[in-house]
């Protein structure tokens, strides 16, 4: 064999970003979008997690549908954490990480919310969203309607304004606060 044959080379390796992004299988994804198809805005993957981003105003019979159907069983909100985006719109992103103990697979909900706009509690689906949709309010000021007690839970009840937030000076407004420096 002749050293000038050409050899075949091997495709390139996939680039990092590419793999990470590679859809996994998610049976409440594609549950979502069967029964959900109008609600569901988006799905997307990295390293291996399904995210799906949900209209705002079915979040709540979305959740329940999660948690009671017997293919998902999504009983556990592990995680509530939120997002500010002040250039969109809609400029907070609420996700919600829930888990399936029993059949041992996760899902990351996401909704989108414009600034004073309510996000539906879920306190009724999941007892854990309390203290999770209280700090969202307390950090980022989203509202979550129907929660049953939504006021501070960490910052001081007389705070002025909320720390998460991307306009919000690093050390806070002196003027506002003095008694805390």
């Amino acid at each position: 064999m002749a050293s000038d044959e050409k050899k075949e080379k091997a495709p390139p390796a996939p680039k990092l970003e590419e793999i990470l992004k590679r859809p996994v299988p998610s049976v409440a994804a594609d549950l979502l979008k069967e029964k959900f198809p109008e609600a569901v805005e988006e799905v997307s993957y990295h390293a291996g997690e399904v995210s799906v981003r949900v209209r705002v105003e079915r979040l709540t019979e979305i959740c329940s549908f999660l948690k009671n159907d017997a293919r998902t069983q999504l009983t556990l909100l592990s995680d509530l954490s939120a997002v500010d985006y002040p250039q969109d719109p809609k400029r907070f992103e609420v996700n919600y990480h829930v888990f399936s103990i029993p059949l041992k697979h996760r899902l990351r909900l996401k909704v989108r919310a414009a600034e004073g706009e309510a996000v539906p509690t879920v306190t009724g689906v999941w007892a854990t969203a309390d203290w999770f949709e209280r700090e969202a309010f307390d950090m980022f000021g989203i509202s979550f309607a129907g929660h049953p007690n939504l006021t501070r839970i960490l910052m001081p009840d007389d705070w002025k304004g909320h720390p998460l937030r991307k306009e919000y000076p690093l050390e806070g407004y002196p003027e506002q606060h003095p008694r805390f420096r």
